[in-house]
């Protein structure tokens, strides 16, 4: 991807980012506006624009994000109480940054699933 993709820069180390877990094929980060007391980003390190085109690309590097993403959530503390793992895909669902990214949040009770 080039440069204008935020996300491949965090990868490449040219924008910093509070990294809480990295693995050969994947990163974790906090988000930098959380909106839970847990808020972590976990991404592929390879880029693809949403969840749908990786699954179809990579269904391996998929897995692994989830791995990542539960590991995360185990080490942070939130296997007890819970935790919501999301993606958003297009623009209906919100995605603003298009390199595939889960949204892991916890930490406090999160209330309903979708704002009305």
């Amino acid at each position: 991807m080039g440069t204008d993709c935020l996300f491949c820069r965090i990868v490449a180390g040219e924008i910093p980012a509070t990294i809480v877990r990295e693995t050969a094929t994947t990163l974790a980060f906090r988000d930098i506006d959380p909106k839970a007391p847990v808020h972590v980003l976990i991404i592929p390190k390879e880029h693809y624009a949403d969840v749908a085109t990786l699954a179809e690309g990579d269904p391996g590097l998929a897995g692994e994000v989830l791995t990542t993403a539960a590991v995360v959530a185990e080490e942070e503390g939130l296997l007890a109480d819970g935790f919501r793992l999301m993606f958003n895909t297009g623009p209906y669902a919100g995605q603003e940054v298009f390199h595939v990214h889960a949204h892991l949040f916890g930490g406090a009770p999160l209330g309903p699933m979708l704002a009305r």
